[in-house]
């Protein structure tokens, strides 16, 4: 089954990585789409498609004297273009009934398989992972005007957001109009619309690089005996 990850996005938010595509940031010295694909091939996923636009040449240049022994192409689905026309532009890629993907700049340990199954299973053009989102500050528990418990950071057992690991029909390109728009708003709302969306929900690790924090955070966890993106 292929892969699609979209990784045409800027590092602007990310203090001194404004010059490189969002992908290619570095943790422990290696480019966080490498990570992402860690997470797939040791799963048993081996066919890819990166969606590249802005400084697209660079992670074409990684690819090209890295992971070698895999099927990966790299399109370039143009610099501004948003998230849901650069999925529709892999459409002759995508000849099989359904395909995954996720983007470029997050990481976790969801067991792909069981996405996989639960997708195969609804019938659904569009599964979603579920996750808990880590807090940003410290979480207190308050009876009474007494602190009756502190956590520093952490993940929040309340609530649920777009872990953004998906599984697609590939009937599900037909609700992404040729118009510029995000997959986020007009296609997935329409599959809402239509009862054809639903959530895998992973409780385990997950952490996005949205800004400095994140990617500091990334780094330290980078540097632990074992990675936690890679404890399926």
């Amino acid at each position: 089954m292929k892969v699609v990850i979209l990784a045409g996005g800027f590092g602007t938010r990310i203090a001194d990585h404004s010059n490189l595509p969002k992908p290619m940031i570095l943790i422990n010295g290696k480019p966080i789409i490498a990570h992402i694909l860690d997470i797939y091939i040791k799963q048993g996923f081996n066919e890819f498609i990166i969606a590249v636009g802005f400084k697209g040449n660079v992670i074409k240049k990684y690819f090209n004297k890295n992971f070698k022994s895999y099927d990966i192409k790299i399109i370039d689905t143009g610099q501004k273009t948003l998230t849901g026309n650069r999925i529709k532009k892999l459409k002759k890629y995508l000849n099989e009934k359904n395909f995954m993907l996720t983007y470029g700049d997050g990481l976790s340990n969801v067991n792909l398989k069981k996405l996989l199954k639960f997708h195969l299973k609804h019938k659904k053009l569009v599964t979603v992972t579920a996750v808990h989102p880590p807090a940003r500050f410290g979480e207190l528990e308050i009876n009474d005007n007494k602190v009756t418990n502190f956590e520093e950071k952490p993940q929040l057992q309340r609530g649920w957001i777009n872990g953004g690991f998906f599984v697609f029909k590939k009937e599900f390109l037909d609700l992404i109009p040729n118009k510029s728009v995000m997959l986020e708003r007009e296609p997935l709302k329409y599959a809402l619309k239509k009862k054809q969306f639903v959530a895998y929900k992973h409780k385990d690790f997950w952490q996005c690089m949205d800004n400095r924090r994140d990617h500091s955070n990334l780094e330290k966890l980078s540097k632990l005996k074992t990675l936690p993106w890679m404890e399926f």
